[in-house]
């Protein structure tokens, strides 16, 4: 019975070990990644010209109505983290709401029986972690840049301890997903997020672009990940496809479209 056990024991730590590996190299192909686009006009974002501001079909859903609610309950912590990291707080917000809108609408059953009648933000703990979708590897990412002098994202000696971590280094991995996967405290999840903004916006200045007030390429840019920054003149905004009541968007766009309305303007003005 004892060898049975011990037999059976190997085997599932085997099978776990098997899963583990295939999702690193998953994630690390791209294979998780889904498909994106890039957007063909920006004149909507680069204009103030009420003629040419978006006609925002989004606002009209279900998931808008109980995703701005939402927002609205962690409106002072988003401004608490957007406010530590130094950015806009509308566009942290703009990031969060393609993020959150495409997790409404690819998890339809539990967003029809716990987001909607709730309220509540969607948190991710798979490939993903937390409301911001943010992964391992991107955390990690901007944790080093905090304390790289060399690296074009280093925002200088005021930021290098600003996402110290309390346990030891062995504990380091568990305290991070607990970090950015805490349903009752989003404060790490929003300032991992604005962190990564400050840090691209820095990097594109050094390369003397400034996209300090382009939310739909910030947005874009927090979609598609560091490993894609290259700072360009006229960037495009693009990134992952997101589908509402039949109309399809892509990341930066719904961010960029939420940033230049008047929803939230009142909490979160411009």
């Amino acid at each position: 019975m004892i060898r049975k056990i011990l037999i059976l024991s190997l085997i599932i730590f085997a099978l776990i070990g098997i899963i583990f590996t295939v999702v690193f190299f998953a994630i690390r192909l791209g294979l998780t990644n889904e498909s994106g686009i890039i957007d063909n006009q920006q004149e909507s974002f680069l204009s103030n010209d009420e003629n040419l501001k978006p006609v925002n079909h989004w606002t009209n859903s279900e998931e808008w109505d109980v995703l701005g609610q939402a927002i609205i309950k962690d409106s002072e912590i988003i401004k608490k983290a957007s406010y530590n990291a130094k950015i806009d707080p509308r566009i942290l917000v703009a990031i969060l709401v393609p993020e959150q809108l495409r997790l409404f609408n690819s998890e339809r059953e539990i967003f029809k029986k716990i987001f909607a009648p709730l309220q509540i933000l969607g948190n991710q703990n798979q490939f993903s972690w937390g409301i911001m979708g943010i992964k391992q590897e991107t955390a990690r990412e901007i944790e080093d840049n905090l304390k790289n002098p060399s690296s074009t994202y280093y925002l200088g000696k005021s930021y290098e301890n600003i996402l110290n971590f309390s346990t030891s280094t062995d504990n380091i991995n568990q305290e991070r997903f607990e970090r950015l996967t805490n349903e009752k405290d989003h404060y790490y999840n929003y300032l991992y997020a604005s962190l990564f903004v400050h840090q691209i916006i820095e990097s594109w200045l050094k390369s003397g672009y400034d996209i300090e007030n382009r939310p739909e390429i910030l947005a874009t840019l927090f979609n598609i990940g560091f490993k894609n920054s290259r700072p360009k003149e006229n960037p495009q905004s693009g990134g992952s496809l997101i589908e509402i009541n039949d109309k399809q968007y892509s990341f930066g766009q719904l961010a960029g479209e939420f940033y230049y309305s008047d929803e939230l303007i009142d909490i979160f003005p411009r």
